[in-house]
């Protein structure tokens, strides 16, 4: 008798394409099947069956170097209204920080463990930040991740607090207690700092956008040199930006 798939998680068609769409990391142009097919855990034969079907759809496209992620995810992520109209409303404080500063400026929301990143200006006297529109970094080791998860919802906050914390650079904290209070640092002063958490040489302030119920829904940043950038001086125009910002994104 033949099984039959259950319709949840990886024992789904649909739970396996995401799995292999998400097996993309940050910084991968081209990846070959056998090594998509490990990072999502599926079997190499599965992974060239629904990669077929995801070029059909223009989701996946073919490379001499392998697979990449076609132009329709792209399409299809620039539709998500909340994210659209957010990144819309706070492009003209972002640039205006960036006409300010002159450093690099950045959206985000938070997911998970994770901040994902709406918008990004990049500036040419900035490290190069280890960001891109769409792309994640944990939480933890951000300034924005820093100021989103200091106002999550308790669970959120504890369920990172529990996790393994990933080291990106000798200055990421890793320390759960030490995080903790970083995190009630953040929720009294309302400014998160980072340095040198993500990315040797970069220093990141954020400041946490609220809805107008009072929920934080996303923040914004500003990163720079860390022999550059003066926190004492970015903090109050990020405040100002964020506080703009969530009260033209409510009008929308």
């Amino acid at each position: 008798m033949r099984s039959t798939e259950r319709d949840d998680g990886h024992n789904s068609v649909l739970g396996r394409a995401v799995a292999l769409l998400s097996a993309f990391h940050q910084d991968d142009e081209y990846v070959s099947l056998s090594e998509l097919a490990r990072r999502a855990g599926l079997p190499k034969p599965t992974a060239h069956r629904l990669s077929g079907q995801l070029i059909d759809l223009g989701m996946l496209e073919t490379g001499s170097h392998g697979l990449r992620l076609g132009l329709r995810v792209f399409e299809l992520g620039q539709l998500v209204p909340r994210q659209r109209g957010l990144r819309d409303a706070a492009r003209p404080h972002l640039e205006n920080l960036y006409r300010t500063f002159g450093e690099t400026v950045h959206l985000a929301v938070l997911q998970g463990a994770d901040v994902v990143y709406l918008d990004k200006l990049t500036s040419r006297i900035t490290p190069v930040a280890p960001s891109r529109i769409g792309g994640r970094m944990p939480a933890h080791a951000t300034a924005l991740g820093k100021a989103l998860l200091a106002h999550a919802d308790p669970q959120v906050r504890d369920a990172v607090l529990a996790s393994p914390l990933e080291r990106r650079t000798p200055r990421t904290i890793v320390m759960r207690g030490l995080l903790a209070r970083e995190l009630g640092r953040v929720r009294t002063e309302g400014i998160a700092r980072e340095y040198e958490e993500s990315a040797p040489g970069l220093v990141c302030v954020a400041h946490p956008v609220r809805d107008d119920s009072g929920r934080v829904i996303a923040a914004v940043s500003v990163s720079g040199r860390i022999n550059r950038l003066r926190v004492d001086r970015v903090a109050p125009a990020l405040r100002t930006a964020a506080l703009t910002l969530a009260r033209r994104y409510r009008s929308h």
